[in-house]
């Protein structure tokens, strides 16, 4: 008995399909206004979505951070893009009806040298943009000894559930930091028990509390208000509550705030 193989009927054609190039020929030019469509609507979205969940940026780091998830964002669109228009095309037109098994298809990807190198080298191309940026971004800035002014220092120190701070010059705060806008600060952070993670979320400092070891991050504010800590890493039970406040005020407010602290622990 000889099985044979039945394969979908051809698309009707025309002589105008015949003079055109293939990607201008349905299905092709079909799934290309689809993609063109979703490419617009992505970057709408990476434009305006990411600053609006992060919020307003309150140092440069936090503003790099939401310039890169833009523009990774933007990148990516197009490629998304793709592989929603295609399955939008094949869930609408390409779907199989019916009880019976799909025929064959007669059109294999593979093979197809145009679509390989195109893929091959889109992916190259988003790849080296992916690796250029992050090795500018990686680049150390500038130390400590380079600083004319040297930073605030501040403590951090983690601990089943709360952030505590000191300074090294004396003054104690318990549970609130102040911090002076426009000066460059050096958190140096540890752990008393268990790994934490201590993030500055508008400032966008996030960096391991480790027992034993004390990891440094360095930011500076640019405005002043009060942004969120909070641990980013779990820790037990009332992770959820690991939270605080920092408060970042001009330099004449972080003086009489110092000296208020002076005068309490004298």
């Amino acid at each position: 008995m000889t099985i044979t193989e039945t394969k979908p009927p051809a698309p009707p054609s025309s002589d105008d399909d015949g003079a055109r190039p293939g990607w201008l020929r349905p299905p092709i030019s079909t799934i290309l206004v689809i993609w063109a469509a979703y490419t617009a609507l992505l970057v709408v979205f990476a434009l305006i979505v990411p600053y609006r969940l992060m919020g307003d940026p309150a140092s440069s780091t936090m503003q790099e951070i939401e310039t890169t998830f833009t523009s990774f964002t933007l990148l990516a669109a197009p490629v998304a893009a793709m592989v929603f228009a295609i399955c939008t095309y094949s869930i609408v037109v390409w779907r199989h009806r019916g009880t019976e098994p799909p025929p064959a298809t007669d059109h294999p990807v593979r093979g197809n040298t145009r679509l390989e190198a195109a893929w091959v080298l889109g992916s190259a191309v988003l790849c080296l943009v992916l690796l250029i940026w992050g090795l500018v971004v990686i680049v150390p800035g500038p130390s400590e000894a380079d600083s004319a002014t040297p930073p605030v220092v501040v403590d951090v120190t983690g601990q089943q559930w709360v952030w505590s701070f000191s300074y090294p010059d004396g003054h104690q705060v318990t549970d609130t930091p102040y911090l002076p806008v426009g000066q460059r600060v050096l958190f140096r952070v540890s752990s008393k028990d268990v790994v934490h993670s201590f993030w500055i979320v508008e400032m966008g400092v996030k960096i391991d509390a480790n027992p034993g070891e004390t990891t440094t991050a360095t930011v500076t504010p640019f405005k002043t208000g009060v942004f969120t800590i909070r641990c980013a890493e779990l820790c037990g039970v009332y992770h959820a509550y690991m939270q605080t406040t920092v408060h970042v005020v001009s330099q004449a407010d972080y003086a009489d705030w110092l000296a208020s602290t002076e005068k309490a622990a004298s």
